[in-house]
């Protein structure tokens, strides 16, 4: 078994033990071949080394292929150790700050923005092509387009770059986007076929265009709606079902546009509808557009993390959102972030070390300085994570 560096790891290699993140995350078991694709997440990731089986190491690679460089002084592939002389403690924001970085600077990331501009752009084109009775082919080209940010990611790198991306546009487009990314990965949660996949991911893409149809000054206005600039926003579901209507799409796309906003309970728009009267389709994409409004910045507040959204949900979503959806969705975004680094409300910063699967939001904590926190326990009510770094 030798300890090699990431960028001399060779296709064909084997893991000797589980290669996870310093979040916790695991990227791959023990056992698993490398390949070119995985060797370029641990570089995403910034995993600096893996513990190598000594068999699956080609003969003619060099002698020197071990770390022995002094720099090179953490592996990721088992819990972190004490050490003689403790690194110098950096701030909150200065961890936020440098895990945002890292994600910028990766290839990966690069790649991702690149195409996420693409997509921006092809989403405007498809709009306007739809809007005026030409969709033709279009909607195909941007499936295809928009196949390059999801394809071969893992549920927690998506999540990462939707969230990173999302400083840059927070346009309609945008949201759009991210919707579809969201509802894609809930339908693979769901086992979906890959038919079922690409017509609810083109059900996010879509899911919001009747809002090309509403003034921008109204879509954009920072101040409180009055009650006429609210019901034509509202409008913009009816809208957005009108314009697909008679366009060659499947139904499920033109009823998630329709019914997004439409709730299990009967509170939603625009007809009130009631659980199995909400198509499927329409009800994942409504949670990946609350997840992905609740995620963003708003003028009025800063984004919410991950697991004050789950809140949200646990506090209304099993009467509001469809039961077969929502639970796999909270329990699958929470298992994301379990074992990532978190900030509780109390200025505290500690681990995620236990999901407590009746109340995903409320995971057990373990401190930076060793305690264990219940967050789900009575006497941990007023606690909360605040954010994850």
């Amino acid at each position: 078994m030798k300890k090699i560096s990431t960028i001399r790891l060779k296709p064909g290699m084997v893991a000797e033990k589980p290669i996870v993140t310093k979040r916790g995350q695991v990227i791959a078991p023990a056992g698993t071949k490398l390949t070119s694709q995985l060797i370029a997440r641990l570089s995403f990731y910034k995993i600096d080394t893996v513990m190598v089986q000594d068999s699956s190491i080609p003969e003619d690679a060099p002698e020197d292929l071990s770390v022995s460089s002094p720099e090179v002084t953490e592996t990721v592939t088992e819990p972190a150790t004490n050490s003689d002389a403790a690194p110098k403690e950096e701030s909150l924001v200065e961890k936020t700050q440098s895990y945002s970085q890292r994600v910028k600077s990766t290839p990966q990331y690069q790649e991702f923005q690149r195409n996420y501009t693409k997509n921006i752009v092809s989403m405007k084109e498809t709009f306007a092509a739809i809007t005026s009775g030409r969709s033709g082919e279009v909607c195909a080209n941007l499936l295809a387009e928009s196949a390059k940010l999801f394809s071969s990611k893992t549920s927690l790198e998506l999540f990462d770059m939707i969230h990173t991306m999302r400083s840059m546009d927070d346009s309609t487009y945008a949201h759009s986007l991210n919707v579809a990314l969201i509802s894609r990965a809930i339908g693979k949660w769901l086992q979906l076929s890959r038919e079922d996949l690409d017509i609810l991911t083109l059900a996010g893409l879509l899911h919001d265009i009747g809002k090309t149809q509403i003034p921008d000054e109204i879509l954009n206005k920072q101040g409180k709606l009055t009650d006429e600039e609210f019901d034509l926003i509202k409008s913009h579901a009816k809208k957005g079902h009108s314009i697909l209507k008679n366009t060659n799409l499947d139904k499920r796309i033109k009823l998630a546009a329709l019914q997004h906003h439409e709730r299990f309970d009967g509170t939603g728009y625009p007809r009130g509808l009631e659980a199995d009267e909400i198509d499927t389709f329409a009800s994942i994409v409504a949670i990946a557009d609350v997840y992905d409004a609740m995620t963003a910045a708003r003028s009025y507040r800063a984004p919410q993390c991950a697991f004050q959204v789950i809140a949200c949900f646990e506090q209304e979503g099993f009467q509001k959102y469809n039961p077969n959806v929502i639970y796999t969705f909270l329990q699958r975004v929470a298992g994301c972030y379990n074992n990532s680094r978190v900030l509780l409300s109390n200025g505290v910063t500690g681990r995620v070390v236990f999901l407590n699967k009746n109340s995903l939001s409320r995971p057990i904590i373990e401190t930076d300085g060793g305690q264990v926190i219940d967050l789900s326990s009575s006497a941990n009510k007023e606690l909360f994570i605040k954010s994850i770094v």
